[in-house]
């Protein structure tokens, strides 16, 4: 009786559909370049190292699954079940995430430019230490949370739920604020550039340094004498 093999390594996987995809659940150093995996059960599949640039995750069923290093720039996760998955040390750039479950999804050390994260689906999704420079995070919620090393200069925060959260070495330099929620929130630790007063307004209800409030009120032609 033959039995299913249990790891996929250094396979060249580009470009196959989900039908051709071998039965494993590890997959190491394997290349799945454009590979159209759209609605995949790869449920607790684990993928180490590997290439999934351009790959189609579309309504895949990712729960439980782990991402550790490799590549997945400009795939698409659009509708894919991604809760309690893990992602980690993985290049993400422009990927897109819309309408994608994220419930308790975490995501570290990843970078993220450029990439699609609205209408997410679910909470506790987190981040932590990625590089979000000019992702489109309209609608984010992050609430409660302490963001540990993000970047997200020039970000699309717009509508963010960001209420209560602590920021720690991060950086929110050009970020778009229109109708981000800051209430609760300390932003100490974040290096938010030089502010206009319209963008500055957003920020009502947080905690800022006197440097933070020095170089907003620099951005108006105020000096600030101690």
């Amino acid at each position: 009786m033959s039995t299913q093999p249990t790891e996929t390594a250094d396979a060249d996987l580009s470009g196959i559909d989900r039908h051709m995809l071998p039965d494993s659940r590890v997959f190491v150093r394997c290349d799945l370049t454009e590979a159209d995996l759209r609605e995949a059960d790869l449920v607790e599949a684990v993928f180490t190292d590997c290439r999934l640039d351009g790959a189609r995750l579309d309504r895949a069923l990712l729960d439980e699954a782990r991402f550790e290093g490799g590549s997945a720039a400009g795939a698409s996760f659009a509708g894919a079940e991604c809760s309690d998955a893990r992602f980690e040390r993985v290049d993400l750039a422009n990927t897109r995430w819309q309408s994608a479950l994220l419930t308790d999804a975490a995501f570290t050390g990843c970078r993220m430019t450029g990439a699609g994260l609205t209408s997410l689906r679910g909470v506790g999704y987190s981040f932590a230490h990625c590089n979000l420079m000019l992702a489109r995070c309209k609608g984010l919620s992050l609430r409660g949370q302490t963001l540990e090393g993000l970047r997200m200069d020039e970000a699309d925060l717009a509508s963010a739920d960001l209420r209560e959260t602590v920021w720690v070495e991060s950086r929110l330099r050009g970020a778009n604020l229109v109708n981000a929620r800051f209430s609760g929130a300390d932003v100490r630790g974040a290096d938010l550039g030089e502010l206009g007063l319209d963008q500055a307004g957003y920020l009502r209800g947080a905690t800022i340094s006197p440097a933070q409030a020095g170089l907003i009120l620099g951005a108006l032609g105020i000096t600030v004498v101690e």
